[in-house]
């Protein structure tokens, strides 16, 4: 306090204080300008996070959401409904909350409802891929090893946007650290398609999902975990209790499914094709911690042998599998399990490697691949597609391309249908661990309003979907409009 103050206040005389501080006036006034000051740093701040989104393209980009209220209705269309192998006509197709709540006759939809004219095209449950890497596909292997995490997940949101505008509403992601761009992805901050997600593979040492180096060798239990084991990829374990408690921390997480390694793979360089991975009752403890769950365990496979312990142990779905004998197939159509079959044939589609014996391995794998078509369909083996598109930046564009080439193994509508309501039963399995509430791959009453419509004929050729960009005239998802160029 100044001197002069203390004097008025022992003179009793009152103060004039030059110091305004703590008056009410004063104070009002820093509290304008602190709300001001917040507001510009959060819309600041948020102008800057939208900024970086929208500079690697993750930004949310539908074109507009349904009204509420008001229903959308697509009319002056052929569809293909997903299960029926005939492109279908006379019927609109009707949107309500994200859903599809009818397929009234043509002309007899609500009169309120907002109408979206295909123009006669045709329309398609939205496409899915069972067999997707949604954090892996975009970048390189060294890229995966080496780069910061922050980087690589950024450039996995990228690459979702570009995969919904592809016309795959949905992937189920078998290995990866995904939880957190689905978590984006369904929250509306980027763009995507729906993710079942596995989270890390589950791998025994020295198996397909072992990445470590030699020079890391022997581990002990001191030992830090492997970068690809810390950041979600894979993770290793051996014996039941350690595959217990692997499996039970992706359930924690958020794992729709389990995905473990059952055989030797083409990508790492430590296991022969020709091995067994997982010992029977390994492979027992990950089905029964996913059972106890209400889910199921899918594995990475190849050769007969791998394929019978998966199926004694109750694995549920069987990820390429391109090596089968006639006996395994029977085994496979018997235990009623799914068949997710890709069609590796080694062409300029597929995984790039420069390791002679990863090349040796691609070739077996193809040259299995037209014969594991024809004996599974021969047998009736549940069959749904995938790609496996893999450390492959080049290749994910390559993803409605690799569906239409099933077009060479069975008919157009076929091979459609492995890709939409053969596909959705798969996902099914999930059951309450399913993320999202409802059904997929098909156009029918209360299933989703996951909805293309394509320039092209799906009862004639699928070659159309090798260009989406031009192709590709409606992508819906829940019954948000992502692209509409009709």
């Amino acid at each position: 306090m100044c001197m002069s103050c203390c004097e008025s206040i022992e003179s009793g005389i009152e103060p004039i204080n030059p110091c305004l501080c703590g008056a009410p006036e004063t104070q009002a006034a820093m509290d304008r300008i602190e709300a001001d000051l917040t507001r510009r740093r959060l819309l600041g701040g948020m102008a800057a996070v939208v900024g970086m989104f929208a500079g690697f393209g993750l930004a949310p980009t539908d074109l507009r959401a349904q009204t509420p209220g008001r229903p959308t209705l697509l009319t002056n269309l052929r569809f293909f409904d997903g299960t029926t192998l005939q492109m279908q006509t006379g019927r609109d197709i009707l949107v309500e909350g994200g859903r599809i709540t009818g397929l009234p006759a043509t002309g007899a939809g609500p009169e309120d409802a907002t109408v979206i004219d295909c123009g006669g095209r045709a329309v398609t449950p939205g496409l899915i891929d069972c067999h997707w890497h949604a954090t892996l596909v975009g970048i390189s292997k060294l890229a995966a090893l080496t780069q910061d995490i922050g980087w690589v997940h950024l450039m996995a949101g990228r690459e979702a946007g570009a995969t919904l505008m592809r016309g795959f509403t949905t992937i189920r992601d078998t290995g990866g650290p995904v939880f957190g761009l689905k978590m984006a992805i369904d929250q509306g901050a980027v763009t995507g398609p729906r993710i079942f997600p596995s989270g890390a593979m589950l791998s025994q040492t020295s198996g397909h999902g072992d990445f470590r180096l030699l020079n890391t060798l022997p581990k002990t239990s001191g030992d830090t975990l492997d970068y690809t084991e810390s950041a979600g990829v894979a993770a290793i374990a051996d014996g039941r209790t350690e595959v217990l408690r692997k499996t039970r921390e992706q359930l924690m997480q958020g794992a729709s499914q389990i995905k473990i390694m059952a055989g030797g793979g083409v990508a790492s360089p430590y296991d022969p094709l020709d091995t067994t991975q997982y010992t029977l009752d390994e492979m027992k403890a990950a089905v029964e911690a996913a059972a106890d769950w209400g889910t199921y365990v899918c594995a990475h496979v190849y050769t007969p042998k791998a394929i019978q312990r998966c199926l004694e142990a109750g694995v549920r779905s069987i990820e390429h599998g391109q090596l089968a004998d006639d006996a395994a197939i029977r085994a496979m159509a018997d235990a009623d399990a799914w068949w997710s079959i890709q069609p590796f044939l080694a062409d300029e589609d597929a995984n790039q490697y420069s390791d002679p014996a990863a090349q040796a391995k691609q070739q077996e794998v193809a040259q299995g691949t037209v014969r594991a078509f024809e004996a599974g369909r021969a047998e009736g083996v549940n069959m749904a597609f995938g790609t496996d598109v893999l450390l492959n930046p080049g290749g994910a564009a390559s993803q409605g391309r690799q569906l239409a080439k099933l077009a060479r193994f069975m008919s157009p509508l076929e091979a459609l249908h492995m890709a939409t309501g053969a596909a959705g039963e798969l996902l099914a399995l999930s059951g309450e661990r399913s993320p999202y509430t409802g059904a997929l791959g098909v156009i029918a009453e209360g299933a989703l309003a996951d909805i293309l419509v394509w320039d092209g004929d799906p009862e004639t050729a699928l070659d159309f979907l090798d260009d989406p960009e031009n192709n590709l005239r409606l992508v819906m998802k829940g019954g948000r409009v992502f692209k509409e160029t009709l």
